[in-house]
């Protein structure tokens, strides 16, 4: 056999399993991990979310509503609105499915990113609405309606509240007097959660954005404030609060 016939005729050179399977998967992908957990979305449409008044809420919620979902792989994600009275608000707006069923032939990231769309358009629909309807500062009902309706999911529930945290309704105005010492403080907590009771947060990720942004240059103001919310939602309702979205 002459030299270039034994070239024409040498026995193929067997690949190693480790460098023939990226040969044999090319062209075809995985299908995206399942979007699983819980969310709620809280915006605050009192008078101290106005650009006006130092806590911008539509620039915050728009600034973070969409890292919060993806960050916490939300799966439907609900909304509630704070207002004079936030239980009872007229505003509200449709869940949305952030992880919409999809055939195998489908651009699913594409999918994904029309759904997050969506879910920016009703944050600042139900925005507006609590702006234009019975402004107030009921934080603590909003944050007991959004806990009470998160959809279906697995996975630890996570909620953004778009709030200064400057509860304000009715019956209840939290002051720099009323929680200036631990005494007048846990009375205010009493008074506050008194029959509306404690939400029910216990493994659920809280992430406030704007908390407290008022008191921030000052430490004998911030520092009873903080104290008072901690009580609030970590001690009482045993959520796990984090700072990742707070300014």
């Amino acid at each position: 056999m002459s030299a270039r016939a034994a070239r024409r005729f040498r026995p193929l050179t067997l690949l190693p399993a480790a460098l023939l399977l990226p040969l044999l998967t090319t062209g075809c992908s995985e299908p995206p991990e399942a979007l699983e957990t819980p969310c709620s979305v809280v915006v605050d449409g009192s008078g101290s979310g106005s650009p006006d008044k130092g806590f911008d809420a539509k620039a915050k919620l728009d600034a973070t509503i969409v890292l919060f979902l993806k960050d916490r792989d939300c799966g439907k994600v609900s909304f509630a609105p704070i207002t004079r009275s936030s239980l009872a608000s007229p505003c509200r707006v449709d869940d949305v499915d952030l992880d919409p069923p999809t055939r195998s032939t489908d651009d699913v990231p594409a999918i994904r990113e029309r759904a997050l769309g969506k879910a920016v358009r009703a944050g600042r629909s139900l925005l507006e609405c609590a702006q234009r309807t019975q402004p107030g500062s009921d934080v603590l009902g909003g944050i007991t309606r959004a806990a009470q309706g998160l959809p279906a999911g697995s996975g630890r529930p996570a909620l953004l509240v778009v709030s200064d945290f400057e509860q304000a309704d009715p019956e209840f105005s939290l002051t720099p007097k009323s929680i200036a010492d631990p005494a007048e403080r846990g009375r205010a907590v009493e008074k506050l959660l008194g029959s509306r009771g404690t939400p029910p947060l216990e493994g659920t990720d809280v992430y406030p954005v704007g908390y407290g942004m008022s008191r921030w240059a000052k430490p004998s103001a911030y520092e009873p404030f903080d104290a008072f919310w901690t009580e609030i939602l970590e001690r009482r309702s045993k959520a796990r609060v984090h700072d990742d979205f707070k300014r």
